[in-house]
C-alpha cells in the first residue's frame, strides 16, 4: 500500500498540484476541503485519474498530516497490492428518503469478501439515523461502517459529496473495502463530562425537543447554563446532551443542540432524539477532547491484527463543534491521533455534522455528535 498527499491551497495551479497523485496512479482518492474548492478540483480529478474511484466532502476544516486545514483542499491518493474496492453511491430525495436511501446503498456493495465500508453523506437534509439504520440492516452485522456527514464553515446549510460521478448536494456515497489481507481498526471517543441530573423526554418530535420532565426544554437548558444562556444557540456547541437508557446509564451517544425556538421553547438536535429517553448535560475541557482522540486512536491500534503496523494511512472524523470548543489548540486533536500511530504515517480526514462508527467491535455504526472517530487501514505484507 502507498499514499500520497496533496494540500491544494487557494490560487494554486490545480494542474501542476496534482502531479505527485499523477506519478503515484492511485486506486483510491480522498477529497475533503471547502465546497468552492472541491467544486474546482473534482472536474480535474476525473480527467487525470479517470482510473481511480473518487470519495469525498465538503468540509468546515480538512484534515492533513500537517494538521487541521482551515481554507485548503486535502487530496490523499492511495495505491493498494491486495485490497479490492468497491464504490457505491444513491441519491437522497429528501429527508423521509433517508432510511430506504440507506438500505438501497447497502445492497449496492457486493457482501461476498468485504471487510470493512467508509461511508459519507450529506450533512443537512437527512435523517442521518434513520439512513444508517436502513443501511445496517441491509449490510448485516459484523462489518465496520465508519466515516462522516459533510459539513460547511458558513453554517448548516447546503453541503456537497464527491463521488466518481462528481461533486453534488443530493448525494451518498460508500466505499467497500475487500480482501483477507486488509488491516482494519477503529475507534470513537467523545471527551466530554456529563453533570446535572438526568432528565426524561416527556415531548419530542424527530430532532426537536419540546419537554425534559414535562417543562419546556429550553426553560430547562438555560436554567442550567446560567449565565451562558445569553450566548445561545451558538453556546450549544460547548454544552451538549449524553443520552441515557431507563436506568439512566449512558449509551455512548451524544447529542449537539444546533438550534432553540423561543416560542416553542424547544431545541433542535443534530439527529432524532428517542421519545421517553433520558438526556443529561455535559461539558468539556481541551485537555479531556484531545485524550479523547488518542482513546479512540488507541482503542483502533488495539483492533489490528499483528504487531504494529505498515505502511498504512489514518482516517479520522471529528465534530466541527470539537473544532469551536478547542479553538487554536484543534490542532492537538490530530498531533493526539498519531502520536500513537507515529508522526509519519499519513492522515486524512475532516470535521464533519455527524460522526459514524459502531461504538465497538462487532456492532452496527451509529451516528454521533461531538465525538472523534480514527480508523486505520493498511495490508498485510509478505
Amino acid at each position: 500500500m502507498q499514499t500520497v498527499q496533496v494540500v491544494l491551497r487557494e490560487d494554486a495551479d490545480i494542474g501542476a498540484a496534482l502531479s505527485p497523485l499523477v506519478a503515484l496512479q492511485p486506486d483510491l482518492v480522498f477529497a475533503f476541503g471547502r465546497s468552492g474548492r472541491l467544486d474546482a478540483v473534482a472536474p480535474a480529478l476525473a480527467k487525470t485519474l479517470p482510473a481511480a474511484r473518487r470519495i469525498g466532502c465538503s468540509a468546515a476544516f480538512s484534515v492533513s498530516s500537517s494538521g487541521v486545514e482551515a481554507d485548503a483542499c486535502v487530496l490523499t491518493g492511495v495505491r493498494f497490492d491486495h485490497v479490492r474496492i468497491v464504490e457505491a453511491s444513491a441519491l437522497l430525495a429528501g429527508k423521509d428518503s433517508s432510511s430506504a436511501t440507506g438500505q438501497r446503498l447497502a445492497e449496492s456493495l457486493p457482501k461476498e469478501g468485504l471487510r470493512a465500508v467508509l461511508l459519507l453523506g450529506q450533512g443537512v437534509g437527512i435523517r442521518g439515523g434513520a439512513f444508517l439504520a436502513g443501511f445496517n440492516e441491509a449490510l448485516g452485522d459484523g462489518v465496520p461502517v465508519v466515516g462522516g456527514l459533510a459539513s460547511r464553515h458558513e453554517g448548516y446549510y447546503t453541503t456537497l459529496v464527491l463521488d466518481d460521478s462528481g461533486v453534488g448536494d443530493g448525494a451518498v456515497v460508500a466505499l467497500g473495502l475487500y480482501g483477507e489481507q486488509l488491516r482494519f481498526g477503529f475507534g470513537v471517543q467523545g471527551g466530554w463530562t456529563p453533570f446535572g441530573a438526568a432528565r426524561k423526554v416527556t415531548r419530542c418530535e424527530g430532532n426537536i425537543l419540546y419537554e425534559l420532565d414535562g417543562e419546556p426544554a429550553l426553560d430547562v437548558y438555560r436554567r442550567y447554563l446560567g449565565d451562558y444562556a445569553k450566548d445561545l444557540p451558538l453556546v450549544g456547541q460547548f454544552f451538549p446532551f449524553a443520552m441515557l437508557d431507563a436506568n439512566h446509564q449512558e449509551v455512548g451517544l451524544i447529542r449537539s443542540m444546533l438550534g432553540i425556538d423561543v416560542a416553542a421553547g424547544a431545541l433542535k438536535f443534530g439527529d432524532d432524539i428517542v421519545p421517553g429517553s433520558y438526556l443529561r448535560m455535559m461539558h468539556a475541557s481541551t485537555d479531556r477532547l484531545v485524550s479523547g482522540a488518542e482513546s479512540a486512536a488507541e482503542s483502533a491500534m488495539r483492533m489490528l491484527p499483528g504487531n504494529g503496523h505498515g505502511k498504512g494511512m489514518v482516517f479520522m472524523v471529528s465534530c466541527v463543534g470539537r473544532e469551536l470548543v478547542m479553538g487554536e489548540r484543534v490542532e492537538e486533536e490530530v498531533e493526539g491521533a498519531l502520536d500513537v500511530f507515529g508522526k509519519d504515517v499519513p492522515l486524512a480526514g475532516f470535521y464533519s455534522f455527524g460522526e459514524i462508527s459502531p461504538l465497538s467491535p462487532g456492532e452496527t455504526c451509529k451516528l454521533h455528535n461531538q465525538t472523534v472517530m480514527v480508523a486505520y487501514l493498511d495490508e498485510w505484507t509478505d
